[in-house]
Parts: structure tokens; C-alpha cells; sequence
């Protein structure tokens, strides 16, 4: 009963009792009352009437709860319904919501009381401003000023509303309001500002209450970033703000406010204000935290205000030097500031706290970053003189002239580069390859995470590193020998230590001259080697092998120019593959596979001094080197092996390699083969199947490095493995059906698939990797067809392996057109019956829906007549499996479909069934395109929704349709063209499915998107402009919608670094000299 008067809302709502549902919702009552509590409450949010009921709760409810319920509703009606209310309705509520602010925070028992709830109100103010200021509310400024001078606690309630909007317009507009709101509400703010900023001044120079001057601080800290500059240079603002500096209260307010003006760059205007504030800045910090002060000591043991006073330094200090160091380099009076703050910020950078790292880090990387830039330019002038802002060209003498305040500038920055270096090289952070760790109780491990933050990090200290090195090869090299040096001695050794320099290292790889290189490294690689001999103790020795293993792996030009080292070491590598310390192994053969394949052709050819190829020799030792490996670590060596016989060209020697490598497998696999001739049930043993899919997978792992060569090898076991293959998957279906629903995940069962699986990665391995060989297609696809299409086919649908469909989508990938023939074939053993398993829901066989899709993507791509040949309820299913592919969350598979449709669209549009094809499916693909185009759940596929669109409103106009795209019989409107159609089709869909848009936003919209169809830029930003308008992009993570700018960015940044020594490490470069 007591719902359905809560439902009722044509007359006035009981507050009480909704007061008492809010109550039985967050209460302790029974689970029945908690749930049926939420469901009126629910149907109470989703009614449109709701929101005229918010002001009698809000006037008459004591309970917290239930009035943040209310503005929850009202929330909804401002974000997405706002504007279609009538004028009174909106005044009325904006009245209200004013005067209750107002009301509440005129006193200050009430204010403090009821602080939480006047926060939401403040919020709920704002995002009606969003809509309503400036064109509709045009007094709201002078408002807010005058009413903030009437009481103290107003003023403060005022401050935190300016905050809010300050912060709503700059910092959260992206994706919430289109590009021409945010402008609008950016030059009101910037227009009124100075009624603000004489409020401002006022209460920083009048009041003596602490909660208000805090507020005041807060505020102007959201607004200073945008403000116009004279209102901070030209008013007695920066003075005030530095005289509140010193005072501890207000200390780290002041500070944030600082920054943002260290961070404004506005041209040289303010120059000399920016010394004179830098100046006292630095005459009170002294006072504050004097300069011999141990900053990571006092970090740690400081309060929570002290560690943040500590970080908002760093930001101050990165934020000015980033904008204005280039005024304080011009003055020999200001160098000594310049350089005493930059030894305060090196020292904050030893503070252990990975936030204040991460800003001192930053600044770092782009102060090197200027001064190499610099330095590497000075042999090109014109860039010289660009970098120094000069935008001119030279005249003779000038670049000497340059050349000499490069090297002034070089001297200047040589004290703190030297002591950066040192920091570097102590604070180093752990590379991707590094596989070995300290946890929290002190032993070392096998690290089980990788840490994201971590690499991160590494990339950018690697960086900066680097260009370090480069402004001074020499003091590198003496620091990194140095603290070796100590290592050596004890004086420093430490894991820790031993680590971070090691990390570094192996980061500068690829930066020094060979020369240079060659002698640095035969110390360290000497000096590690002599560690490893006297240091005792197992886990010691442990993290000496994995720094070993890093650095070797890091520099393989150097090992490639020097046999001996290169045999040292990877007999080296050999030893430790004995060593059974957690992740002593691993790196080991990760190390050696890295090193083979830059140095390959070293090991197969005759070197100085030896009897026979080193590959010969450790073809004799195999057995020993392997025998304490885990089965994944001897792939791991069976793949580097590869590697090495893969670059021996006398094919002859080549295959001797190769069978003497599969020796072992092969002896294994024929013993098995004959035994199971004689009884075939050995076959279902559960070890034998074991060893099976160990003997597989170690084929696998050299098909992998071997291509086209591996073919001697796969001819040898082919036939056999499919016979397995088939006796297998017998098997498995005969336990599945005998076994009831859960015998598929039995332990056999999987053990069987595995070996499934691993026979057609083999095969999809080798025939994937083999170049240019089509009779080797010829060779191995029709011997497959029936035990594995035809397997797959008679299957049970969970016994079906989705590898089959990734197999075959390899082999038309690889031999394209010459497949034509086959695809009925595949398309019988496969479509209908993958289909049946995918389309009864989203998530079930995940693996099957992709590798689905990409066999269907290979055959429109390679054989797409043979799609034209399908029959109409065929093509149907296609298309309709298309539309359940992108209308996937699951991101990969939704573009498999996307791109699928794409290749679709193209290639009907130039066959002749374009009309037919179109006329039945045009209208059906852009309706479900704009569908998950809108639904906020698709948006990383929002590029090639935009893509698919352009096509079809390029179509539309183009000749490419000669009959009409409408059904005459049901459309009695006969229009002059299709693109007239397409138009008043799409107005009428998004006119439908968006109520709270106007007719005219819709029809602008759409007459957009047929004036810029041909230019992709313009139509791909209208289309996120309506997104945003209509609502359905609001307040999220809109990044997605920016993807294709982002990955623009990426590539420019791949080919700067390319053109500097040692950026891009060198075993990452695919270098072709590889061993020349």
C-alpha cells in the first residue's frame, strides 16, 4: 500500500514515508526490505514527473539520505532534459536551489552542519549554470560577488562554487559540452573575472579567518591557469601570495598557487616580475627548509602536510624552470638562484615516493632533452638558431657566435648533469627482461607481475639516460666504473646497488662510439664475471647472473664484433641454465635466444681458432646443456637453435644441423609410432600423451625460427601427426558423449585437445613462416581436409578446436586466390555449425568468435567470388554473423566484424550484384551502426564506425547505385534521388531514437554529414560533436574517440627516436646487417 502511494505522484509526495524507504534501503532491516526498498526507488528515479516533487522533499525532509536521493533525480532532468523544460519550471528551480545555498551557508552552526549536503547543492548549481549562463543568467557573477560580502561563511561557500565552475568549464568540458559551449562559458568567465578577482584580493587582504583565506587560496589555484596575466602581474596579487608563503597554515595553498604561475608561458612580457617573485620565492625557502637539509630523510619521517609541501616544491620548481629557466641562465646575479634550486630539486629526487619521482623525472627528461637537442644540432645552424628561438635565417659568424652560447650554456648545466647522472644510475629502474626480484621479506624470486608503473618509468629515466650520455660519454663512463668499482671492493655492494647500476648499463646501449663502447664493456663484462667468482652465497649469486645476463643481452654490436666474449658469455649463459634459483633459467634462455638472433651467422660459420662451427659443437652437448631445463625453457633453447642453423646457407649442412637438433624428438616419436602400431592404446596413456605434445610443442618452437628449412622435419611426422590427430579427437568426442556434460573438462580430455591444438599451430606455424613456396600448399592442405575439416564438422561443439578456423584463415591469408577452389569446402564444414555455437549468447566459445570472423575476413578479402556464389540465405547469415560480431563489447572481435564489413562494402560496390546487395542491406548496416556508434559501449570502435559510415553516405551520392535503395511498394513518396532518401531516412532514425534532441539539431546533423563525407577529419568530428550533444557522451572516458590522433603521435615519436644513437635499444632494431 505504502508503494503504491509513493508511485502516485499526482498529488504531493509523502515525505515521510519516503523518508522511511530511503531509510529500509540503507538500513539494517531484512534482505526482502532492502530489495523491495530499491525497487520503488528505482521506478521513482525513472519517472519522468519525479523532479517536480524534489522541492517539497528538499523543504521537508530531515534525512540526509533521501535529499541526496532528490538531487540525484534532479541531476538527471538538468544533464539530459534540461532545455526542454518550460522557462518557469527552470527559473523556479534555479530560485530555489540558490536561495537554499544561500540560506545555509549564511550561518555558520548550519554551514559546518550540513557541509556535506551544501557540496551537492553547489554541484547541482553548476551543472544548471552549464545550461543556463551566460546567455539566460547573465547577473550570476555580480550575484554571487555581492551576496559573498555579506557574510563570511557566504564567502566561502561563493569561493568553492567559482572553484567548481572554474573546474567544470577547463578540466572536465571534454566530451561533455560540444567545442562551441566550452568557448562561450571560457570568455564569460574570462570577461567577469575581475569582480572575482577583487573578492579575491579583499579577503586575502582583510580577513583573519583561516577556513575562508584557505577557500580563497583554493579558488584562485583553479583559476590562475587561465586568467588574463594582468590580473596577476599587474595587481598587488603576486605580492600578497608571497607574504602568505612563509606562513605555515597556509604554506602549501600558496605553493599550488605559485606553481600555476610558474607554469603560465606567455612570451617574455612579465620577464622580470617572474625574477623578481623567483627571488623572494628562493630567500624564503632557505628559511623555511634550509639547503642542507637531507629532503628524503625529513620526507619520511615528515607529516602529511610536510611530505605535501615537499611535492607541491617539486611541481613549483619543474613548473618554472619548464617556462622561464631561460630567464635565469641570461643573468649572471640569478645563476646562483637558478643553480642552488636546482640541487634542491635533485635532492627531492631521491625522495622515496614514486609521485614526487614521477614529476622530477619529467622535468628531467625535458631539460636534457633541450640541451642534447642543442648540442646535436650545433654541426646544423638553421636548426641552432630554431631551437634558440631565432627565427631567422643566419648570417656568417652568427653560428659560431651560437656555437659559443651552446657551450656557455653546455658549461653551465655540466655541475647538475654530473650529479643527474649519479642519480640516474642510483635510482635506475628494473627493465622488462629482468626476471629476478627482491620481495618484501628480503629473498630474491622469480617476479611473477610485471609492473606497468614500473616500465613506464624505466622508458623515461632509459631516456634521459641516454641523452645524458650523450652530452658527456666521458663522466658516464667514469661514474658507472666508479660505483662498479666499488661493487667490486664492498664498499657499496648492496643488491640494490648492483641492480640499478647494472639497469643502467645495459639502457645505454647503442649511445657511445664503438670504439668507446667496445673498452667500457670489456671491463664491466670483466669486472661482473670476477664478481660472480668471488662473491659466495646463493642468492648473491643469483642477482650477479641476472645483471650479467641483462647487460650482455643489451649490447649485442659489441658481442657480435668479439667471438671470445660472445663464446664466453653464452657458455656462460649454458652454466647458469644449470642453476635451479627461481628465474635463474628463464633469463638464461631468454637472454640466449636474444643473443642468437642478432649474432647467428657467428655461430655456424668457422671462427679463428676452432676445430668446427659453434653450432656443431653444441649439437654434440645438447643433451647435458638441457638436462636440468623445464620443458617450456628447452622450446625456448630448441627455438634459439633454430635461429643459428636457420642462417647457415649451404643446405646441406643446413639440414645435417636440423636432423641432429630433432635427434631427441624424433628418436621419442618413432619409438612411440612403432610401439602404437603394435597396440594402439598405448597412444592413451596419459604420459605417453605427455611426451607427445612436449615432442610437438619442441617442433613448434623450431618451424618458429626455421620457416620454409623446417620443411625436411614436418615431412618426417606429418602423416603420423594426423593420424593422432584423428585417433585423438575420436577419442575425445567417444568420452565426451559417454561422459555426460562435464566430461570436457576433465584432465585427459584437456591433456587430448592440447595435443589437438598444438598440431594445428605446428602446421599453421610452418605453413605461416614458409615463403613463397605454393606447392608447399599444395602439398599439406588437402591431405587435412578430412581429418581436420571434416573432424571439426562431425564434432560435438565442445570438442571443436577454434584453432581450425585460425588455420584455415592462415592458409588463404598465405595462398590467397589459389584456395578459390576449397572455400565451399570450408565454408561447409564450418560456418552453419560455428555459427549454431556463437550466436545463442555474447560469451560462449570466445576463442571460436573471433578466429570466426577472421577466417570470414580472409575470405572476402582473398577469395571474395566465391562469397558472390553463396546462395541468398547464405549471404544473409553472413551478413547477419557480421552485425552479431560488431555489436560485441569484446573489442577485438567487434573491429574483426567492423573491418570484415568494410572489405564486404568495397568490394559489392564494384561487382555487379551492388544494387541488389545494397538495396537489401543499406538501411538494416546504418541502422546498426549509429546504434553502437551511440551506445557509449562500443567506443573503441569508433574509427571504423565513422569509416563505415563515409562509405555508405559516399555511396549514396555516388553513381554507383543505378536503382533505388526504397521499396516502391511500401513507399508511396517517390524521391528524386537516394542520397534524398538516405537523408530523410537517418533524420527520421536519430529523430526517433534521440526524443531530447530538436528536429532542426537532427537535421542539421545530418546535412553535416553529407556536406563533409568527403573529408574524414571534419565528418569524424561532427560526429563526436553530436555525441556529445545528444547527451550520450557525458561524463566518461571519452579517450577512444581520439584513438586514430593518438596513434598519429606514436609513429612521429618512433622515427624521431630512430634518429638518435641508442633511443631505440638495439636488440628492439630489426637490423638487417644483422651479422655481416
Amino acid at each position: 500500500m505504502a508503494a503504491e502511494k509513493l508511485r502516485d505522484l499526482s498529488q504531493p509526495i509523502d515525505v515521510g514515508l519516503l523518508d522511511a524507504t530511503v531509510e529500509a534501503f540503507y538500513g539494517t532491516g531484512s534482505k526482502e526490505e532492502r530489495t523491495a526498498a530499491d525497487q520503488i526507488l528505482r521506478e521513482l528515479q525513472n519517472n519522468p514527473d519525479m523532479w517536480l516533487q524534489v522541492v517539497r522533499i528538499l523543504s521537508n525532509s530531515q534525512n540526509l539520505n533521501t535529499k541526496f536521493f532528490a538531487l540525484q533525480v534532479l541531476e538527471g532532468v538538468i544533464k539530459y532534459r534540461w532545455n526542454a523544460l518550460p522557462v518557469e519550471q527552470r527559473d523556479g528551480m534555479k530560485n530555489y536551489i540558490s536561495d537554499v545555498i544561500v540560506k545555509l551557508s549564511s550561518d555558520e552552526i548550519s554551514f559546518r552542519r550540513e557541509r556535506l549536503y551544501v557540496n551537492k547543492l553547489n554541484i547541482i548549481l553548476v551543472q544548471i549554470l552549464k545550461h543556463e549562463w551566460p546567455a539566460r543568467w547573465r547577473s550570476f557573477v555580480p550575484d554571487l560577488v555581492a551576496a559573498a560580502k555579506t557574510s563570511e561563511t557566504i564567502c566561502e561557500n561563493c569561493m568553492a562554487i567559482l572553484k567548481l565552475l572554474s573546474e567544470e568549464v577547463f578540466d572536465f568540458s571534454r566530451g561533455e559540452m560540444t567545442q562551441q559551449k566550452i568557448k562561450e562559458l571560457k570568455q564569460s568567465l574570462n570577461s567577469e573575472f575581475q569582480l572575482i578577482h577583487e573578492l579575491c584580493l579583499y579577503v586575502l587582504s582583510a580577513s583573519q579567518r583561516t577556513e575562508l583565506i584557505r577557500a580563497t587560496l583554493a579558488t584562485l589555484h583553479a583559476f590562475l591557469s587561465w586568467i588574463p596575466l594582468g590580473y596577476i602581474f599587474e595587481s598587488p596579487l603576486l605580492e600578497t601570495l608571497l607574504k602568505f608563503f612563509p606562513v605555515p597554515a597556509y604554506r602549501n595553498s600558496t605553493l599550488q598557487c605559485l606553481q600555476e604561475v610558474a607554469a603560465l608561458n606567455f612570451g617574455d612580457f612579465y620577464n622580470v616580475q617572474y625574477v623578481k617573485m623567483y627571488n623572494i620565492f628562493m630567500v624564503q625557502l632557505q628559511t623555511i627548509l634550509p639547503p642542507t637539509t637531507n629532503i628524503p630523510e625529513a620526507y619520511a619521517n615528515g607529516s602529511g602536510d610536510e611530505q605535501a609541501f615537499i611535492q607541491n616544491l617539486a611541481l613549483f620548481f619543474t613548473s618554472f624552470y619548464k617556462s622561464h629557466i631561460r630567464v635565469l641562465e641570461s643573468s649572471q646575479e640569478n645563476i646562483s638562484g637558478l643553480l642552488m634550486g636546482l640541487d634542491y630539486l635533485t635532492n627531492i629526487s631521491y625522495v622515496d615516493d614514486t609521485e614526487v619521482f614521477k614529476v622530477c623525472l619529467d622535468y628531467w627528461n625535458s631539460l636534457v632533452l633541450e640541451l642534447f637537442e642543442a648540442h646535436h644540432n650545433l654541426d646544423n645552424p638553421a636548426a641552432t638558431a630554431n631551437m634558440m628561438g631565432l627565427q631567422m635565417p643566419l648570417l656568417p659568424g652568427m653560428a659560431d657566435g651560437l656555437g659559443s652560447h651552446l657551450l656557455q650554456r653546455r658549461q653551465l648545466y655540466a655541475g647538475p648533469m654530473s650529479k643527474l647522472r649519479l642519480l640516474m644510475i642510483c635510482r635506475m629502474a628494473k627493465p622488462e627482461e629482468v626476471l629476478i626480484v627482491e620481495d618484501e621479506n628480503g629473498n630474491i624470486v622469480r617476479e611473477t607481475l610485471k609492473d606497468n608503473d614500473v616500465l613506464v618509468q624505466y622508458k623515461i629515466m632509459r631516456e634521459t639516460l641516454i641523452y645524458l650520455s650523450h652530452l658527456d660519454h666521458e663522466d658516464t663512463e667514469k661514474q658507472m666504473l666508479k660505483r662498479l668499482s666499488k661493487q667490486l671492493n664492498g664498499e657499496d655492494w648492496t643488491w640494490n646497488n648492483l641492480n640499478t647500476l647494472c639497469w643502467a648499463i645495459g639502457s645505454i646501449s647503442g649511445s657511445m662510439m664503438e670504439e668507446q663502447e667496445n673498452r667500457f664493456l670489456v671491463m664491466v663484462i670483466r669486472d661482473l664475471l670476477n664478481l660472480c667468482e668471488i662473491t659466495k652465497g646463493k642468492d648473491n649469486k643469483a642477482v650477479i647472473a641476472s645483471n650479467i645476463m641483462y647487460v650482455v643481452g643489451q649490447y649485442p654490436r659489441f658481442l657480435r664484433a668479439h667471438w671470445k666474449f660472445l663464446k664466453t658469455v653464452v657458455n656462460k649463459l649454458f652454466e647458469f641454465m644449470h642453476e635451479t634459483h627461481p628465474g635463474v633459467q628463464d633469463m638464461a634462455c631468454d637472454t640466449f635466444l636474444k643473443i642468437v638472433q642478432k649474432c647467428k651467422r657467428k655461430f655456424v660459420i668457422m671462427q679463428v681458432g676452432e676445430s668446427e662451427p659453434f653450432v656443431s659443437e653444441l649439437l654434440t652437448s645438447l643433451p647435458t646443456t638441457i638436462a636440468d631445463l623445464e620443458p617450456h625453457q628447452i622450446h625456448s633453447f630448441y627455438e634459439s637453435v633454430g635461429n643459428m642453423i636457420q642462417a647457415e646457407s649451404d643446405p646441406q649442412k643446413r639440414d645435417e644441423y636440423l636432423q641432429r637438433l630433432m635427434e631427441l624428438p624424433n628418436q621419442k616419436w618413432n619409438e612411440i609410432i612403432g610401439h602404437a602400431r603394435q597396440s594402439v592404446d598405448l597412444l592413451k596413456d596419459q604420459l605417453v600423451i605427455k611426451t607427445v605434445l612436449n615432442i610437438l610443442q619442441t617442433n613448434t618452437s623450431v618451424a618458429t625460427s626455421l620457416g620454409t628449412y623446417f620443411l625436411p622435419q614436418i615431412t618426417v611426422i606429418f602423416l603420423d601427426m594426423l593420424n593422432v590427430y584423428r585417433m585423438y579427437s575420436e577419442l575425445i568426442s567417444a568420452t565426451i558423449a559417454g561422459g555426460g556434460p562435464y566430461a570436457s573438462k576433465t584432465s585427459v580430455v584437456k591433456l587430448l585437445r592440447s595435443v589437438k591444438r598444438e598440431t594445428l599451430k605446428l602446421v599453421e606455424t610452418f605453413l605461416d613462416k614458409a615463403e613463397d613456396q605454393p606447392q608447399i600448399g599444395k602439398q599439406f592442405v588437402p591431405p587435412m581436409m578430412d581429418p581436420v575439416l571434416g573432424d571439426y564438422a562431425r564434432n560435438l561443439p565442445d570438442a571443436r578446436e577454434s584453432e581450425v578456423l585460425s588455420l584455415f584463415a592462415t592458409i588463404i591469408n598465405k595462398y590467397k586466390g589459389a584456395m578459390i577452389d576449397d572455400v565451399p569446402r570450408i565454408f561447409e564444414a564450418v560456418f552453419q555449425c560455428t555459427l549454431e555455437m556463437i550466436t545463442k549468447n555474447f560469451e560462449d566459445y570466445p576463442e571460436h568468435r573471433l578466429k570466426f570472423f577472421s577466417l570470414l575476413r580472409a575470405i572476402a578479402t582473398h577469395c571474395f567470388p566465391a562469397l558472390i556464389l553463396l546462395s541468398t540465405e547464405q549471404l544473409k547469415l553472413v551478413m547477419d554473423s557480421i552485425i552479431w560480431a560488431f555489436r560485441h563489447t569484446e573489442k577485438n572481435i567487434a573491429e574483426t566484424g567492423l573491418n570484415l564489413l568494410l572489405e564486404m562494402l568495397k568490394n559489392f560496390q564494384v561487382s555487379e550484384f551492388c544494387n541488389q546487395f545494397y538495396r537489401t542491406y543499406f538501411l538494416n548496416i546504418e541502422q546498426e551502426i549509429f546504434a553502437v556508434l551511440t551506445d557509449t559501449f562500443h567506443k573503441p570502435g569508433f574509427k571504423l564506425h565513422v569509416l563505415v559510415l563515409q562509405h555508405l553516405f559516399c555511396l549514396a551520392e555516388s553513381g554507383s547505385l543505378t536503382e533505388p535503395l526504397w521499396d516502391a511498394s511500401t513507399v508511396p513518396y517517390p524521391y528524386p534521388n537516394n542520397a534524398m532518401f538516405v537523408r530523410e531516412y537517418t533524420i527520421k532514425l536519430l529523430g526517433t531514437s534521440f526524443p531530447n534532441m530538436t528536429a532542426t539539431e537532427v537535421t542539421q546533423f545530418v546535412t553535416g554529414l553529407f556536406e563533409s563525407r568527403n573529408d574524414l577529419s571534419t565528418f569524424k568530428n561532427h560526429i563526436r560533436d553530436f555525441l556529445v550533444q545528444s547527451k550520450k557522451f557525458s561524463a566518461q572516458d571519452n579517450k577512444d574517440l581520439y584513438a586514430e590522433e593518438a596513434a598519429a603521435q606514436r609513429e612521429r615519436e618512433r622515427q624521431r627516436m630512430l634518429s638518435i644513437p641508442g633511443l631505440i635499444a638495439p636488440n628492439e632494431i630489426q637490423d638487417e646487417m644483422v651479422d655481416l
